[in-house]
């Protein structure tokens, strides 16, 4: 079994690691480069994308992360960790790895007291809608020609992926539904035991 790991420097990154033992999947805490090694993908869970940025520069995270990936590691980003994975953040010159191909706007469903769930439908998720939890959530607000977007709310890309690149602006890990981090273990070569 292909391990996938989960970047646990802040954040909801106990969520993540909880769905993917659920989906028989073996999962790792990340906080240091070496402990890249032998993963198959990394998660980039929600939480203070600036915090996060600054501790990644910090623990010499970024760019062992950014190598990893163009050699092939799955990443996938929610929330926050989207914003991580955007080559362009509206207002912010703040850390991040500019892996894909968009230009996201943190917070801007609104505040925390504006979080709301809604239904998804979400290209190549069989079974029906996925519920997104939208926390303070980012907006894409541009897809370059390299990124598909795998669903909208509101006529506005909520999920999207570049090859083996995954970010969304909800947090599927707040939900029961296991599917979306099914789809990621696969997109990093994982399988269920």
């Amino acid at each position: 079994m292909r391990r996938i790991g989960v970047l646990a420097l802040q954040g909801d990154f106990a969520e993540h690691l909880r769905a993917l033992a659920r989906c028989g999947v073996e999962a790792v805490e990340v906080r240091r480069p070496g402990e890249l090694d032998g993963v198959a993908g990394l998660i980039l869970p929600g939480g203070e994308s600036t915090t996060m940025g600054m501790l990644m520069e910090r623990f010499g995270l970024l760019e062992r992360i950014r190598t990893r990936a163009h050699q092939g590691m799955a990443v996938w980003g929610t929330c926050a960790g989207m914003i991580l994975l955007a080559k362009e953040i509206v207002g912010s010159q703040q850390p991040r790895l500019g892996l894909m191909d968009i230009t996201v706007e943190r917070n801007a469903y609104g505040r925390q007291i504006e979080s709301f769930e809604a239904p998804l439908a979400v290209k190549r998720i069989e079974g029906g809608p996925i519920t997104g939890v939208f926390i303070r959530a980012p907006v894409i607000r541009a897809v370059g020609p390299q990124c598909e977007v795998l669903a909208e709310h509101g006529k506005q890309p909520v999920l999207v992926q570049q090859g083996g690149w995954l970010a969304g602006s909800f947090h599927p890990e707040l939900t029961d539904d296991l599917r979306l981090h099914e789809y990621f273990a696969g997109l990093a070569g994982g399988h269920r035991a």
